[in-house]
């Protein structure tokens, strides 16, 4: 608690010391400004002395960067190097106001490259052997003292510049990976939302429009032929009960972390295993289906072989409700040594699919085939009829079922 609160009280300093940097460099310049005035007041107490005048401009005009040092150091330190030196030049003296080419080396070094910093500590080491007139006074040990005070303050300078470049980096590495966890995040939604949305609309969508094609066909019976109106009826409460199986199962797997207390226990998706009793439910609507399975089978991933699964429920599906009266079909599995071979064919009116017309079913296809890496080919068969054909690799781990 007491550190999250420091924090918050270090954050709200620094957003106020960046809303008035001027009023921040004026507290923190102030001993130095206290100093300059006290010299000042001790000119303006001595009016009749030589040069009072010229020392108080000078000290002023010396002082007067200060405040802005921080946003602008090069200029501050080229305004009063310049200063320092003209006055040394035409008076031969030394001013306490002086102390402002050290303060600006420092902000320099601080705040600029180092080439800067190196540019400003120079300028004021040639300031030092000007005003202690080395080396010809060989016996005064004032240039060496001067210039050790200086290359500390120059080197504290380089100090809190490295420091602060590297904060600035952690700083910005925190919010670069923040952002990239928030991009992840928005792109595992994403990608869970359309997992969702594809087994929403094979359990839905194709359970649905079984029950919707059935239940036309026993409008139609109802009076011509009660009994085949019966057995369509038959079907949807079949048809709609499994569609209440298959949609505990999914919210199930969906909730399964959710409570572990539970204790409720959910079937697993459909794979191959599933693929005879899928089949049959399909002839029992009423459409004829052959199934072909040539070559080894392989013992496939549970989420391959829920692809291979939805892939032929979603063909047979639209081939019920576009193929026509009459319509045949035809399921083939090919196992190969790398690829397993998925084929279904009708004879049906396939050239007038409507799924092509940017409904989902193709499109759950599609995705459920790039997921593993896979090729699918729709469209109409020459003779007529339409056919899905999909590949998809075999997984190296996967092992030959005797």
């Amino acid at each position: 608690m007491g550190r999250a609160y420091r924090r918050d009280v270090f954050g709200r300093l620094r957003a106020w010391d960046g809303r008035h940097p001027v009023l921040v460099d004026l507290l923190r310049m102030s001993p130095f400004l206290i100093l300059i005035g006290l010299s000042i007041l001790a000119y303006l107490t001595f009016p009749g002395a030589n040069g009072s005048w010229s020392h108080i401009l000078l000290s002023v005009l010396l002082a007067l960067p200060l405040p802005f040092a921080r946003r602008h150091p090069r200029t501050g330190f080229a305004i009063v190097a310049a200063i320092s030196g003209l006055q040394w030049l035409t008076m031969g003296e030394v001013l306490m106001a002086n102390i402002s080419v050290v303060i600006l080396m420092y902000q320099v070094a601080s705040h600029r490259p180092l080439r800067w910093a190196v540019a400003a500590g120079l300028i004021t080491v040639l300031g030092l052997m000007l005003i202690t007139r080395w080396p010809q006074d060989l016996g005064d040990g004032s240039f060496v003292t001067l210039l050790f005070m200086c290359a500390a303050i120059w080197i504290s300078g380089i100090y809190a510049n490295t420091r602060r470049r590297y904060l600035e980096g952690l700083e910005e590495r925190a919010e670069r990976a923040e952002r990239e966890r928030d991009q992840q995040a928005r792109i595992a939604a994403a990608e869970e939302r359309a997992r969702i949305a594809r087994e929403l609309h094979d359990v839905v969508a194709h359970n649905v429009s079984v029950i919707v094609v059935q239940a036309d066909g026993a409008c139609y019976a109802i009076d011509s032929d009660p009994e085949e109106a019966r057995r369509a009826i038959q079907a949807i409460s079949a048809t709609g009960r499994r569609a209440l199986a298959e949609m505990r199962s999914l919210v199930g797997v969906l909730r399964q972390d959710e409570d572990p207390r539970t204790g409720e226990e959910y079937t697993p998706q459909p794979g191959l295993a599933e693929l005879d009793a899928m089949v049959a439910q399909v002839r029992s609507w009423g459409l004829p289906v052959e199934t072909k399975i040539s070559g080894t089978p392989v013992e496939l991933p549970e989420g391959q072989q829920l692809a291979v699964y939805r892939i032929i429920q979603e063909a047979l599906t639209n081939t019920f409700k576009h193929g026509g009266p009459g319509t045949r079909a035809w399921v083939e599995l090919t196992y190969g040594p790398h690829e397993i071979g998925i084929r279904v064919v009708d004879d049906g009116r396939g050239a007038a699919a409507p799924f092509e017309q940017g409904g989902h079913g193709l499109v759950g296809m599609r995705e459920r085939v790039a997921m593993y890496g896979g090729s699918l080919t729709t469209g109409p068969c020459p003779g007529g009829g339409y056919q899905v054909v999909a590949r998809l690799p075999v997984a190296s781990a996967g092992s030959r079922v005797a």
